[in-house]
């Protein structure tokens, strides 16, 4: 049996939205029937300032690929500073992801309002393709 090339391989990415934000762009790309990548498994949160270094590892330990992390912009948080708290884990977690052999690459952070359907539909493009260049996460491929 052949191993899947990184053509065929298809990556499974967690994304981690914030309700009032991304999540609403996310629900609006779909109302509006715009094309998205299905790789993308979304956990609506009610901030993203509510996502950790926990709920990051656990995703990737769950057998994730990648992780994407949306919330509001700056200055926009409904609850004034939970994107900036999100920032700060997602940016202080990236050195030790490095350390333990997983590139840093694999979690991404974006800023997108509530009315920006087609913002969401390319970040989430654009981020599985990036893991899909990356390839599996060595988490997965050391269970194989």
């Amino acid at each position: 049996m052949k191993e899947a090339s990184v053509n065929e391989f298809e990556p499974k990415i967690i994304g981690f939205f914030c309700n009032w934000c991304s999540y609403s762009a996310a629900d609006l790309a779909g109302v509006s029937r715009l094309k998205c990548s299905p790789n993308v498994h979304i956990i609506r949160l009610m901030c993203s300032g509510r996502v950790n270094e926990h709920l990051i590892l656990k995703a990737f330990t769950a057998g994730a690929d990648g992780v994407l992390v949306c919330g509001c912009h700056p200055g926009e948080c409904h609850y004034t500073k939970g994107n900036l708290n999100a920032r700060r884990r997602v940016v202080g977690l990236k050195p030790f992801l490095k350390a333990v052999g997983i590139n840093s690459e694999r979690v991404r952070l974006e800023w997108i309002g509530a009315s920006e359907a087609t913002k969401v539909v390319e970040t989430i493009k654009s981020f599985t393709q990036a893991i899909k260049n990356l390839g599996p996460s060595p988490l997965n491929r050391r269970r194989k």
